[in-house]
């Protein structure tokens, strides 16, 4: 253990020192005026890695023998963790807390939208499992299929009652519970202590707000999670849509394969995380103009998978910056940006999918485009601005 933590601090130390010597030793003009986020939100992901890592251990052991949901290790995911953030004095460090299911329980897993060529929705169906032949009953364990309910009600609080609606996960009973987790266990975990908390307001997700006493303010976001079989995919409470959903309603995500292509690019490029640095750039040029932070990370994994890794160097930083964009427009003409993970057999084997994902149509994430000439035409006149 100790090894493999001298390992990471290695790794850690020999990234940060990249960072600075591709700072120092960029030539491009353009570069050097840039103030590169990589070191600090490095840092920062650390910082709130470790309070995530906290606040689970409590959450395991206040809650080992409980019929709730285990709570596994928090992945950090999204553009702040990936070193991208266009804004790191605003970045939201986003934390997916994976939940599996307790003893005497299954999640199963249900397609809400088949065929629709949009994110994919799923309800998360809980089952009870009969244990009246196995051991567990040697040891007075209940089975929570043919117990009476006033018998069940001496296990104490039960998953179904407290975070589900008609056998069904809610989010939005899940997100309650563990706001009144966090408000209790502040201040007995050691690492929370350094930091004044302002749960902000959401059904989808736990906001935080974290101040330290010389006014530093970190923005955490806490969403909620199940595996996808043994995959990089998830199913998470939080959805990119600006949409209302019912609380039974669960979101397919692929923050994490997408954090670990990230990582897994990053080994066969040159020295710099230009990739990174393109995706910054990018971002702050686009801002504002509709296109969101997903769609440019999307035009980046698809060239990051057929370009000869080589290209992506501090030399040719402005040529990477013009095929991005160059990539979006003809992306934006051809009304059709497909979603990176369905279908492409450019996805690296490391990166672990549902077998489904190579025969589901592919997701066009410019359908909107597609099906509304006057979204289009605005899209094509605003992009001709920039």
């Amino acid at each position: 253990s100790s090894s493999a933590e001298q390992q990471k601090e290695k790794t850690q130390s020999n990234e940060e020192s990249e960072d600075l010597a591709s700072e120092s030793d960029t030539k491009n003009p353009f570069s050097r005026h840039i103030q590169w986020p990589v070191k600090k939100l490095a840092q920062t992901s650390r910082e709130v890695e470790k309070l995530g890592g906290e606040l689970v251990s409590v959450f395991q052991k206040l809650l080992s023998c409980s019929f709730f949901p285990e709570l596994q290790p928090a992945i950090g995911v999204g553009s702040a963790f990936e070193g991208w953030s266009p804004d790191e004095n605003q970045a939201v460090y986003c934390l997916l807390m994976p939940l599996k299911a307790p003893p005497q329980h299954t999640f199963h897993l249900e397609l809400c939208n088949k065929g629709n060529n949009s994110e994919r929705k799923f309800r998360i169906r809980v089952d009870l499992e009969c244990t009246c032949t196995k051991k567990q009953q040697a040891k007075n364990t209940l089975c929570f299929v043919h117990q009476s309910e006033e018998e069940l009600r001496s296990q104490g609080p039960r998953l179904l009652s407290i975070m589900c609606t008609n056998s069904y996960l809610d989010v939005h009973r899940t997100v309650r519970w563990f706001h009144n987790f966090v408000k209790s266990s502040w201040g007995v975990v050691p690492e929370t202590r350094s930091y004044n908390l302002k749960l902000l307001p959401s059904r989808r997700s736990c906001k935080l707000e974290l101040t330290t006493a010389s006014g530093r303010t970190l923005f955490v976001e806490m969403i909620f999670g199940v595996q996808v079989g043994d995959s990089d995919i998830f199913l998470v409470s939080q959805t990119t849509e600006a949409t209302l959903l019912p609380g039974k309603i669960w979101l397919e995500s692929c923050a994490v394969a997408e954090a670990k292509l990230l990582r897994h690019m990053a080994r066969l490029l040159p020295p710099g995380k230009f990739h990174l640095k393109c995706l910054h750039v990018c971002t702050r040029i686009l801002e504002g103009t509709g296109f969101s932070e997903h769609m440019l990370k999307t035009v980046v994994m698809h060239l990051l998978s057929t370009m000869d890794p080589s290209a992506w160097s501090r030399s040719n930083f402005l040529t990477l910056l013009e095929d991005v964009i160059q990539h979006l427009h003809r992306c934006l003409e051809n009304k059709c940006l497909n979603h990176f993970f369905f279908g492409n057999e450019n996805v690296p084997r490391e990166i672990i999918l549902p077998p489904d994902f190579q025969t589901t149509e592919t997701l066009n994430l410019f359908q909107h485009l597609a099906q509304d000439p006057a979204a289009h035409t605005k899209a094509l006149r605003g992009f001709k601005l920039l």
